[in-house]
């Protein structure tokens, strides 16, 4: 099947000058989300880049990684596991710390989300720096779990985080080059 052009969902992106400091643009998918063409569009572009990959279970960073992975779940008759923040998980988890600008933060997934060798699709909404999913990827090892790719709505390209997951298939609909 023929990839779609996708560069219309763009469009429903709301562009933010100077927020949150001088000389950065947001990139705002509320109004993607919002908007009903615009919603099923994006899921759309991203349940696309999924054909043709075998895999088990779709893992969903907190909190824009479960608005866009459990469509993509449902969509596709899949499980859908939420990577969460630390200590927002009931039962027994594993836990990556992992850098941000000023200080450190923490993902957990629960001990039995994933089992042995099953294939996970990681989704998320942005990839900035990267630290966020490749911390997620590396508890979905740590259990057994094999990365089959990983799919983002929108790239900041200028913050290199594509380079940090070099070792993963790596898809974002919407690419912008600064940051």
């Amino acid at each position: 099947m023929e990839k779609k052009d996708h560069r219309n969902l763009e469009s429903y992106v709301r562009s933010i000058p100077d927020f949150p400091e001088e000389g950065i643009i947001f990139r705002d998918i509320t109004t993607v989300l919002q908007d009903a063409e615009g919603l099923k569009m994006a899921i759309d572009a991203m349940l696309e880049e999924l054909e043709g990959v075998d895999f088990d279970v779709v893992v969903g960073t907190e909190s824009r990684g479960f608005i866009f992975g459990v469509p993509i779940a449902y969509a596709l008759g899949k499980p859908f596991i939420p990577c969460r923040k630390k200590g927002k998980l009931p039962c027994e988890t594993v836990t990556a710390e992992y850098a941000l600008e000023y200080g450190t933060a923490a993902i957990e997934l629960h001990r039995d989300s994933i089992k042995e060798g099953q294939k996970v699709v990681l989704v998320d909404d942005l990839i900035a720096t990267g630290g966020t999913i490749e911390a997620c990827a590396g508890l979905v090892e740590q259990l057994g779990g094999k990365v089959e790719k990983i799919i983002f709505l929108m790239e900041l390209a200028g913050l290199k985080g594509r380079e940090r997951l070099k070792n993963y298939d790596v898809a974002s609909i919407i690419t912008y080059d600064g940051k």
